[in-house]
């Protein structure tokens, strides 16, 4: 009988992470970049030079790493769901009957 040696994965139930960024934020970067792509073809078969093409989809690509980078370590991995479930949240309840309360 031969004695096996297994790894114990260490990381299992933790989200993703990928050079700094966290959980869905990389589904936003890569949704981004795919979308950055698709305006390059559009420009480029419009007819634009491509200089101009590369330029703008380059400020354009920095920016936008910048942002979801920005916004990784601002929220977290569930700081930005969060933040926008508070926004939901009515600040007033105004109830001008009784009704509500004699059921």
């Amino acid at each position: 009988m031969s004695n096996s040696v297994y790894q114990i994965n260490k990381g299992i139930n933790q989200s993703i992470e990928f050079k700094g960024l966290k959980a869905q934020y990389i589904w936003y970067l890569g949704g981004g970049v795919v979308g950055l792509m698709i305006l390059f073809a559009i420009f480029y078969i419009i007819g634009l030079p491509s200089i101009f093409c590369v330029g703008f989809i380059g400020i354009c690509g920095g920016f936008l790493v910048f942002k979801i980078y920005q916004m990784s370590n601002q929220y977290g991995e569930y700081g930005m769901m969060k933040a926008l479930a508070r926004k939901q949240i009515p600040k007033i309840i105004k109830i001008y009957t009784r009704k509500v309360f004699l059921m």
